[in-house]
């Protein structure tokens, strides 16, 4: 069974949706993790299901599968960057992270997206960090008490850094909040995972809800092409093999935007030349 591969539109944001689509097809990836970002469907525009209704159609014409994904740097605070988030220390913060959240998922029914990704965010100076886990827990079992158990998945992405960095803090926190799957970006384990990130994929197959795929170098949080850093790709994609993932696997380039047009056709001749 080949693996289906996606390149998120982060990496896009010089291309319109509608190209960026057309390219990330004619290139051979089975699909799109789609950021919802003011650029690119912006979920606070008045037409924004309109629009999520005609991106469905278009991938559905070019044959696209979606994920959605929550993390855009400035879609809720244009001065803060990935603020307000889950662990925000005000009520109306949390609240209006939330907000935006179950907006993305019903985007993300009309979009027929396999996922909706999020992260926690990173406490802010002074939060004590067990009112922040708290705040997390509540934030993310009202978000499957209100969108869980649709057609897509419903999943925690670590991120260094944040109050959830590793696949062993998704695990606490899906102790707590049964529904949520894992969005493991498989770099993000050489910067700051207790495992490698072929031992993720192994040891959390049956949890994955997404996975994202890139170059990064142990211990530094830098997205990079497929063959630079210290990445395994082969093993990794030999694991998401191995425990069956039929999601699609999305590749995230979100500082090489100005050189799309060759980082696209490139990363998909390192897949399959990795995959083998």
């Amino acid at each position: 069974m080949s693996l289906r591969y996606a390149y998120n539109t982060n990496g896009l944001t010089s291309h319109r949706l509608d190209d960026a689509l057309a390219f990330l097809a004619d290139t051979g990836y089975a699909g799109v993790a789609l950021t919802l970002d003011v650029h690119h469907l912006d979920p606070f525009a008045d037409d924004a299901v309109a629009h999520a209704e005609r991106v469905r159609r278009r991938c559905d014409s070019l044959g696209l599968g979606v994920v959605v994904e929550t993390g855009a740097r400035f879609l809720l605070d244009p001065r803060v960057k990935h603020e307000p988030t889950l662990v925000n220390p005000t009520p109306e913060g949390r609240a209006r992270r939330l907000a935006y959240l179950r907006l993305a998922c019903d985007l993300a029914e009309v979009l027929q997206a396999e996922a909706v990704s999020f992260w926690a965010g990173v406490p802010q100076p002074g939060v004590d960090r067990d009112d922040a886990r708290r705040w997390l827990v509540d934030g993310a079992r009202a978000l499957v008490d209100s969108h869980g158990g649709r057609s897509y998945a419903l999943a925690v992405e670590p991120e260094p850094g944040m109050l959830v960095e590793d696949a062993d803090d998704w695990a606490a926190l899906a102790d707590q909040v049964p529904g949520l799957t894992l969005a493991l970006d498989t770099g993000h384990c050489v910067v700051s995972g207790r495992y490698t990130p072929e031992e993720a994929v192994t040891t959390f197959g049956p949890q994955l809800g997404a996975v994202a795929v890139e170059g990064m170098r142990r211990g530094v949080h830098d997205h990079l092409p497929l063959d630079e850093g210290d990445v395994d790709l082969p093993a990794v994609l030999a694991a998401l093999r191995a425990v069956g993932y039929d999601r699609l696997v999305s590749l995230e380039l979100s500082r090489d935007g100005h050189r799309a047009h060759q980082m696209v056709p490139r990363s998909i001749e390192l897949l399959r030349k990795a995959e083998g």
